[in-house]
């Protein structure tokens, strides 16, 4: 149900909630919590990053982050080492390593997008590790957000994933809508997912899924995600 490294990304992201560090989660580690919570416990796509969001009054530093983030593992009794590859900017997440203490040898990266627009956030627990995750209609509201654009084709695991959420979460259009413009977003027109469903499906079939996770075909994906998000989609 759960890899081993999922177990310790899930140790990480407990260590930094216990710190205290201004940090809440976002991503596919947050994705399959919720679907646990809700009672979903089918196989989900497998991830190699934790995604988060860091909030502070002023922009910190990059010796901050690290050093912060460093102590948090240190106080937790986890043994990796955290370096930064990539700072924070205009649009663009920093972006973490972390290494085996011993071997030194990667493991998974950690990406983090500083003082952005808040999103609406809960507490989530999966196997005693507890941490503060985006709520369920956040995650509804950026993956509808991300498939309304021409990104789509790059963004097919959103597709995936509001599959996902479709056999878990009942979807409220107007919940979307008011969560997407709390967060200075709107939806845009959905062309290239209700035009182009071949090009869709193109992208469909190079998307991998690692270890034995099954992948539904692409009709029965793309017909369940059209039909879930149907209150927002353009009046055809």
């Amino acid at each position: 149900m759960m890899t081993a490294e999922e177990r310790l990304m899930y140790q990480v992201m407990k260590a930094v909630y216990d710190s205290g560090i201004p940090i809440d989660f976002k991503g596919s580690m947050v994705l399959k919590a919720c679907l646990l919570e809700a009672g979903y416990t089918e196989e989900i796509r497998h991830t190699v990053d934790i995604d988060a969001n860091w909030y502070s009054e002023t922009a910190p530093a990059a010796e901050q982050m690290t050093a912060s983030l460093q102590n948090a593992l240190r106080e937790g009794g986890i043994d990796l080492e955290v370096s930064l590859y990539r700072m924070y900017g205009e649009g663009r997440s920093a972006g973490f390593e972390l290494a085996d203490g011993a071997t030194g040898e990667i493991l998974f990266s950690m990406d983090i997008d500083v003082n952005r627009p808040a999103a609406a956030t809960q507490l989530y627990e999966i196997e005693g590790f507890r941490f503060r995750g985006v709520t369920p209609a956040q995650m509804l509201a950026d993956k509808v957000s991300a498939i309304s654009t021409d990104r789509v084709f790059r963004r097919i695991k959103d597709v995936v994933d509001l599959y996902y959420l479709s056999q878990a979460f009942v979807f409220h259009g107007a919940e979307v809508l008011q969560t997407l413009e709390a967060g200075g977003k709107r939806l845009e027109r959905f062309t290239g997912f209700l035009s182009r469903p071949e090009d869709l499906r193109h992208a469909y079939d190079k998307f991998r899924l690692t270890g034995d996770v099954e992948k539904p075909p692409f009709e029965m994906v793309y017909s369940t995600v059209k039909a879930y998000i149907r209150d927002v989609l353009p009046q055809e």
